[in-house]
């Protein structure tokens, strides 16, 4: 991945995430769902990396994996690869790290998730929520602490009165931006954004997004953030990286790579972009894709995008294509784009 001049914040390397699945009496291993497929990417300090794609493409599987948390929901899954946090001026691979040796990068690695209505601990106050990372992870008092909640509170637009209120007692923006504040607590460098709008009212994201800009301004952020909302990602994302059943098929800066997409599913994605332009239907402008989706329990041989692309060739079939830099800064996997 060519360096853009900035300092280098993660590294994911051959990332690789399966699923297994179990049946039969004896409960053994029958499939497996290969949710990320050796998946490379670089986060550089201080950007917003928009990833982008279908449902089921395995956007939060990617999130999870950076963080560490895919075996709190799934014991039993398959993480191989790696996934390399700068520390300081050293590198840490968070990959295989068991709860006690990741702690120490708890401060540094935050994540604001897709339901404000099932992400926020309903028999805690606000102020408890809020106060619980800094109670684990810092060696404030009481009173710091509580001086510090009502501090995040005030940043993300709230106020201190509301700290001793419950969940349920607020909108579905509030309780993101409750969110916002229990990620922001304990000063981290990198915060995973997984559809934090999504289920937002459309009035509202704007607010939210502004808010998450505001943030990041402030605070020096780096956000990798998980949308399928095109718009939003290219409004926010400093680069694009767009994924397809598990793998990534085009990376590069947002603006080059939201109007002018090299690869065949990125030009496909991003012709569905609704636009206030009654006549671009009958331009033709709209790339079709015929077929759905594979299902990641069987992924095609080859080029996975190939079932569905305009332009396959028999060698699609064959080989994976490597990411290959079209522009400064701009790869796609498809060794064929400029037929498009």
């Amino acid at each position: 991945m060519a360096d853009n001049g900035q300092q280098r914040l993660l590294k994911v390397r051959d990332l690789d995430v399966r699923y297994p699945i179990f049946g039969g009496l004896m409960q053994r291993k029958v499939a497996e769902v290969h949710a990320v497929d050796k998946l490379n990417f670089d986060v550089f300090a201080g950007e917003t990396l928009g990833v982008v794609g279908e449902s089921g493409c395995g956007k939060s599987t990617v999130g999870r994996a950076i963080l560490n948390i895919l075996w709190t929901t799934a014991p039993d899954v398959e993480v191989k690869g790696e996934v390399l946090f700068r520390r300081g001026e050293q590198w840490v691979d968070l990959v295989g790290l068991g709860r006690r040796k990741m702690r120490p990068y708890r401060n540094d690695l935050q994540m604001i998730f897709q339901d404000p209505y099932s992400s926020l601990n309903p028999r805690l106050t606000v102020g408890q929520t809020i106060e619980q990372p800094l109670k684990i992870h810092t060696k404030m008092s009481k009173a710091e602490r509580i001086e510090r909640v009502g501090w995040l509170l005030d940043k993300v637009g709230l106020s201190v009165e509301q700290s001793n209120r419950y969940p349920h007692e607020f909108s579905g923006g509030q309780r993101q931006r409750i969110g916002f504040a229990r990620a922001l607590a304990t000063n981290p460098k990198l915060i995973i954004a997984d559809e934090p709008v999504s289920a937002l009212d459309v009035s509202i994201q704007a607010q939210v997004i502004n808010l998450l800009m505001d943030l990041q301004d402030e605070f020096k952020l780096t956000y990798v953030f998980i949308a399928h909302d095109l718009s939003v990602v290219e409004h926010i994302g400093t680069r694009i990286a767009i994924m397809y059943l598990g793998s990534l098929v085009e990376i590069g800066p947002a603006q080059e790579v939201y109007h002018h997409p090299v690869h065949p599913y990125g030009k496909a994605l991003l012709s569905a972009v609704p636009l206030p332009d009654p006549k671009r239907a009958e331009k033709g402008d709209r790339t079709i894709l015929k077929g759905d989706v594979p299902t990641p329990i069987n992924k095609p041989p080859g080029c996975s995008f190939h079932p569905r692309c305009p332009i396959a060739r028999a060698e699609c079939r064959e080989a994976v294509p490597e990411l290959t830099e079209i522009t400064p800064g701009h790869f796609a996997a498809c060794p064929y784009h400029a037929e498009m």
